[in-house]
């Protein structure tokens, strides 16, 4: 595309299925350098990925040719294979479905970039179910409770 000039920044958060504590702190660093070469790949550059142990947070600047929607299937699908094809987990590794895609502005980012590096501190204090409805709230983001993430009841 010629001619054509973006600067688009979405920050995402996704689940592991049942918001199981599964990403282990002595792989997570491999599963983030293979996530950033599945962003690359479609074309993305990733600023930041951090998390816990249910859940990550990863911002990116986007390419307009991809849609959040399929770089995310993308991330999630990949990741999950690369995880249960080295047996990371016992039983079957897979995230949950849905995301959450937030846009962002330029003077925004260096930001988001600080909160998503002090996630695990973060977490120490504050429940990911009370982050990610501050998000959909933040952002003026309808939701139906059904569809949010949920614990394994």
């Amino acid at each position: 595309m010629a001619n054509t000039y973006t600067q688009l920044y979405i920050h995402y958060v996704f689940a592991v299925q049942n918001r199981l504590c599964l990403i282990d702190p002595k792989w997570e660093e491999d599963l983030f350098k293979y996530i950033n070469g599945i962003i690359e790949q479609q074309g993305h550059k990733l600023y930041i990925i951090n998390g816990v142990q249910d859940h990550l947070h990863i911002l990116v600047s986007m390419n307009p040719k991809q849609a959040p929607s399929d770089l995310m299937s993308n991330v999630k699908r990949s990741s999950s294979l690369w995880i249960n094809e080295n047996k990371l987990v016992r039983g079957k590794f897979s995230w949950q479905e849905g995301f959450g895609a937030f846009s962002l502005g330029k003077s925004q980012v260096k930001s988001k970039v600080k909160y998503i590096e002090n996630q695990k501190e973060h977490h120490k204090k504050n429940k990911f179910m009370e982050e990610y409805l501050a998000f959909l709230k933040e952002y003026e983001v309808e939701f139906d409770e059904r569809y949010i993430f949920k614990t394994v009841e």
